[in-house]
């Protein structure tokens, strides 16, 4: 870090941001199969944008947080409360986070237990990389499987 502004990042920790990588044809699959209503006005994303190139007014949205992290908007209410809770924007979080928050989301209801941030942080830790925010496991959690027959 910098002697002279401590809360300045090390650029060698984080690495650049990486281009965006969406497919045209995937972004129209995406908006039009979770039928994005006209008034978003979702766009896709220019050449070599960034996820932080998001025009003023937008929010960047991963296409692996609606296909593979099962992600829908509007938002659940238990994602809402992770977001307060960290203090967190959805554009800040990473694929593999939201995957995380999803799935715990889906567990706790296919058990009928509500999800809450509490029961969330028995397992998970905020983590960050490349400027964005994950989940990892927390080391203290023990793991466990129940067989219910």
């Amino acid at each position: 870090m910098d002697e002279e502004n401590p809360q300045e990042e090390n650029p060698s920790e984080e690495g650049p941001l990486r281009v965006l990588k969406w497919d045209l044809g995937l972004f129209e699959h995406i908006t039009r199969g979770f039928r994005f209503p006209r008034e978003w006005d979702a766009r896709y994303p220019g050449q070599n944008q960034t996820a932080a190139d998001a025009l003023p007014g937008y929010i960047t949205l991963f296409e692996d947080f609606f296909l593979q992290g099962n992600f829908r908007l509007p938002a659940t209410e238990f994602m809402a409360h992770i977001l307060h809770y960290y203090g967190l924007h959805i554009s800040k979080m990473s694929p593999p986070g939201m995957v995380r928050v999803r799935h715990f989301d889906f567990l706790c209801r296919s058990h009928d237990i509500e999800p809450t941030v509490e029961r969330f942080r028995v397992f998970y830790q905020l983590i960050r990389n490349m400027g964005f925010y994950s989940f990892g496991n927390r080391a203290s959690a023990k793991k466990i499987l129940l067989n219910h027959l």
